[in-house]
């Protein structure tokens, strides 16, 4: 493409992933100071004067924010599909604490993922998860904020619900229905774990999709780091590099989602090893992500 990719996008971050050695202060002030990002994404803070630094840093930035509620619910165990309802409970308390913070922060809505299921409770889940959703949704719109739920790996490693894109598809339906504030979060790194391909994910959830994020993951069972784990681009055993990064931007393309009126997030879900630096990492994803667009025809 010759025009930038920062028209199409709001080219961004996971704060968290990122820069997990750095802490969250100074790893906003980095992300901060490079203007390749148009965006960041955040999560909960451990104190309130964390968030109260945290708060300074984007208001002064210009950064677009979004919120990943994810550690909320990964960190204590909770799952929003828990057929326990009080479980269940709990972690909807959780999402909606969440999205208070994330109003304070400056974002504009919340992002989620589903619980771990059974096959013999799987529709009971589904119905747990509708439930915590549509909570989670009524609250948000009455601050006028939106709600995203980000399709994960329903049997290698994180094990959720939300799950196949056919589900992902009929389960954003069914919230549609009652809250026009709900989309759906797709992530690169997640769809060879998922055992799927970019055209079908992308077409089959096209009415839903409102949030990307670009990462890498290990689907064979035989290698090491095999899971969801965010190794850089070029990982040895790695399910994608710059190839799968140009055919995942081809697709988003052709289905119509380069929209300068209106830029969605398109986040690097990138995280180094405890032998990798951070910022090499980072800039190893900046060069992919610059080669695949530079593939991409006008």
């Amino acid at each position: 493409m010759k025009e930038s990719i920062h028209k199409y996008f709001k080219v961004g971050t996971l704060l968290w992933m990122s820069y997990p050695r750095t802490g969250t202060v100074d790893g906003a002030v980095k992300i901060a100071r490079d203007d390749y990002f148009d965006a960041i994404e955040v999560t909960q803070c451990k104190s309130e004067e964390e968030r109260a630094q945290l708060k300074k840093i984007l208001e002064t930035s210009h950064l677009s924010v979004g919120y990943g509620a994810m550690p909320n619910l990964l960190g204590p165990k909770l799952n929003p599909n828990d057929t326990d309802e009080d479980g269940r409970k709990k972690a909807e308390e959780v999402l909606i604490k969440a999205i208070d913070e994330a109003e304070y922060l400056g974002s504009k809505g919340i992002a989620f993922l589903s619980g771990k299921w059974q096959e013999e409770t799987k529709e009971l889940a589904y119905s747990q998860l509708l439930k915590t959703t549509d909570a989670v949704c009524s609250y948000a719109e009455k601050k006028g904020m939106f709600v995203e739920l980000e399709v994960f790996d329903y049997d290698i490693d994180k094990a959720s619900l939300i799950g196949p894109s056919s589900l992902a598809a009929r389960f954003a339906a069914d919230v549609r229905m009652k809250h026009s504030n709900f989309g759906l979060l797709v992530d690169l790194s997640h769809i060879p774990l998922c055992h799927e391909k970019s055209a079908d994910v992308i077409r089959t959830c096209r009415p839903y999709l409102s949030h990307f994020h670009i990462g890498n993951g290990v689907a064979d069972p035989k290698e090491a780091d095999f899971g969801d784990h965010h190794p850089r681009f070029g990982y040895p055993g790695g399910a994608n590099d710059i190839e799968e990064l140009y055919n995942y931007l081809k697709i988003l393309k052709e289905e119509g989602f380069f929209r300068p009126e209106a830029p969605l997030f398109l986040s690097m879900e990138v995280s180094p090893k405890p032998d990798e630096d951070e910022e090499i990492v980072l800039a190893n994803t900046k060069r992919c992500l610059n080669r695949a667009w530079a593939m991409l025809e006008d």
